[in-house]
């Protein structure tokens, strides 16, 4: 087995691992389509991406948020609608779908320093959707906008306000789901 194959603490990705981070992508994709049309669709894309890193910790989580956002970028139509390619990421929500990624990192980060205590994950998803959100309404407000016609205040209106609520309650929802879901089912998942 090459090296390219190996997690950063030098363990060796087993067929397991892989497994669980293929599931992981499927389950993002499949939440992906389960939505709601709008400037920023509703999805259950950011339940998925906070349930994965609860169930498989940072590295695998972040490899599956990764594999993800690799499907939708060579066309497989993985995003909301059922789109996907590079005109997706490119789009004016493409900043949201490449902030899922500071969302994974953020939460490996910081599960990697201070543990997988419930209030360092709570903490580090949030600031994870905190930066997803930056991230994406600038993405937005830059794309949609082009030469100024939607700031930067009303990106924020049309692209955060309606999703913080919904969002809050999909990181509750995701963490007692993985939480239960660790307890019955068998093999160490973090």
């Amino acid at each position: 087995m090459t090296d390219t194959k190996k997690l950063s603490n030098g363990r060796r990705l087993k067929a397991v691992d892989m497994a669980y981070i293929a599931l992981a992508a499927v389950l993002i994709a499949v939440c992906s389509w389960t939505s709601i049309p709008g400037a920023v669709p509703y999805t259950l894309q950011t339940f998925a991406v906070f349930f994965t890193l609860s169930l498989l910790g940072g590295k695998r989580g972040t490899l599956a948020v990764t594999v993800y956002l690799l499907l939708g970028a060579v066309g497989v139509p993985v995003f909301a609608e059922f789109s996907g390619g590079l005109g997706s990421l490119l789009g004016a929500t493409g900043g949201y779908l490449v902030g899922f990624l500071a969302i994974a990192l953020c939460y490996w980060v910081a599960t990697a320093r201070f543990g997988r205590g419930t209030a360092v994950k709570v903490v580090s998803l949030s600031v994870g959707l905190l930066l997803c959100y930056a991230f994406g309404t600038l993405w937005f407000a830059h794309v949609y906008g082009g030469g100024g016609a939607v700031s930067f205040g009303t990106a924020l209106m049309w692209c955060v306000v309606p999703f913080v609520l919904p969002d809050a309650a999909k990181l509750a929802l995701a963490l007692t789901t993985a939480g239960l879901l660790e307890k019955r089912l068998p093999g160490k998942f973090n």
